[in-house]
């Protein structure tokens, strides 16, 4: 669409590291669809940077794109623990935070997310300022309720592909098991009152979480 077009001009490009990981992405995956996209990549560097936040959490890396944009906007001795079930790419996400230079900042777990929460949960890990949710739609919710108590208040909680190509907003609402399980997260956060929330029309749909 010429709108986006006009977006993608007008923003600030992006480095030659994320070009590699694009690259990367579309010769070694079938999902380039799932990349964050350097708009969104860039949203997620200055929310980072203008928050101030240093410790921040990462639900699905997949090949690393926004784990890098996250990273990049840390300050000196912040730090992103980011999560991944597929194995298979751990070499080209590697490969791609020593080519962003942001290896030192970022540790990856690999395994189950809702494994690793509950043991990170468990564990007493310190809380994060910013939580990106990207990993399995049908989890969403779960996740949602697994990360809560490790965002401090007023730190923020962000959900990707929301809108579900739109599919959230039809009626009546397709029964597949992804856009039920968006559709009744979006919904458990728009009545939870422990925070507040805006959907963003950026790309699929952002979800800014805020917690009281």
């Amino acid at each position: 669409m010429e709108i986006y077009d006009y977006i993608d001009s007008h923003s600030s490009k992006a480095s030659e590291a994320l070009d590699w990981v694009v690259r990367q992405t579309h010769l070694r995956t079938n999902h380039a669809r799932m990349l964050s996209g350097r708009v969104q990549g860039e949203f997620l560097k200055i929310l980072v940077q203008i928050s101030g936040a240093s410790r921040v959490l990462e639900l699905g890396t997949f090949t690393g794109y926004s784990a890098i944009c996250l990273a990049s906007g840390l300050p000196e001795g912040g730090h992103l623990d980011t999560l991944e079930l597929n194995d298979e790419l751990e070499d080209v996400i590697l490969e791609g935070f020593e080519r962003a230079g942001v290896s030192e900042k970022i540790t990856l777990h690999l395994g189950d997310c809702k494994q690793t929460l509950e043991r990170m949960r468990k564990e007493g890990t310190p809380e994060y300022d910013i939580v990106y949710m990207d990993a399995n739609k049908r989890e969403y919710s779960e996740y949602y309720e697994l990360v809560f108590d490790l965002v401090r208040h007023g730190g923020l909680i962000l959900a990707d592909n929301v809108l579900w190509d739109g599919k959230v907003c039809q009626e009546p609402l397709p029964q597949d098991k992804q856009t039920v399980s968006i559709a009744r997260f979006n919904d458990m956060v728009a009545s939870d009152t422990r925070v507040e929330s805006l959907i963003l029309p950026l790309r699929d749909g952002l979800t800014l979480i805020r917690k009281l």
